[in-house]
């Protein structure tokens, strides 16, 4: 199934939580969850006598303190974005209702506790309607299962795979990591592919060797035609929409929404 129209759309998704960014103040370890205004945090930093003595109680410091935290919440939104984003593509482009994109399980917490962990997307052969899709879906689970050297039998039970969606990995975080592989165990107990889709070039070359190891499949956001390799090539060839060609076309306006909010990080 592809829609006639879905570029606003898109774009919507893909923008709506980056806009917020543009709201962000820093709260300086107060409770205030709108944060900090410029004359609040003067009053509060002139009321300490070192950052007073030193000049911190002025507008140039917290300009740098809101554009710090803001661009740590821009890479942050902008993965939300990317998340929801490929999430709609999946389920536009293979007839898939939400429930049918998503995929979890539970856990028992240390307290005896249960908590449900789910991940970005999901694509179960068993919910594809059109021959097509599922022909192009299997074709693919044999290529990355070669790629990865997952044994004959295993890769041909595969039901479908599941993704983990980021716009770029750049953190080396163990306890990430560890997340990340738990994901990935769990995914092939359900005989589901695991996949760390990445939108940007952007990941840890320790990081990719050591999921690599683990024989999850990493899609980075490279020009390539492997789709098991590059996420824009795994959106066309497999997806049968040019994930590209979006990014391409609204490059211009994608820009100016990026640039408004960064100006608005950068004003005192």
């Amino acid at each position: 199934m592809t829609i006639s129209n879905p570029n606003n759309k898109y774009l919507d998704i893909l923008l709506q939580p980056i806009k917020l960014c543009s709201e962000y103040t820093p709260k300086f370890g107060t409770s205030n969850k709108s944060g900090t205004t410029l004359t609040e945090f003067k009053n509060l930093y002139a009321s300490d006598p070192l950052y007073h003595w030193i000049g911190f109680d002025s507008d140039l410091m917290y300009a740098a303190h809101k554009a710090a935290g803001g661009i740590t919440s821009l890479y942050r939104q902008l993965g939300i974005g990317c998340e929801r984003l490929i999430r709609q593509i999946i389920s536009d482009q293979l007839n898939l209702n939400e429930e049918q994109v998503i995929w979890g399980y539970k856990i028992e917490k240390d307290d005896g506790s249960s908590a449900k962990l789910t991940l970005d997307a999901k694509i179960s052969l068993c919910d594809l309607k059109s021959d097509s899709d599922r022909e192009s879906i299997q074709e693919w689970l044999k290529l990355s299962a070669i790629k990865l050297g997952i044994e004959k039998n295993r890769s041909q039970n595969l039901a479908g795979a599941v993704f983990e969606i980021r716009q770029g990995y750049k953190s080396a975080d163990s306890k990430r990591q560890n997340a990340d592989l738990m994901n990935a165990i769990r995914a092939y107990n359900e005989n589901f592919l695991p996949v760390m889709m990445v939108l940007s070039a952007q990941i840890n070359s320790i990081v990719l060797k050591r999921y690599q190891t683990a024989q999850l499949l990493i899609l980075v956001g490279i020009l390539h035609d492997d789709p098991t390799i590059s996420t824009y090539a795994f959106c066309e060839q497999v997806l049968n929409y040019s994930l590209a060609d979006f990014f391409r076309n609204n490059s211009d306006f994608i820009k100016s929404e990026i640039d408004n909010t960064l100006q608005s990080l950068l004003k005192p």
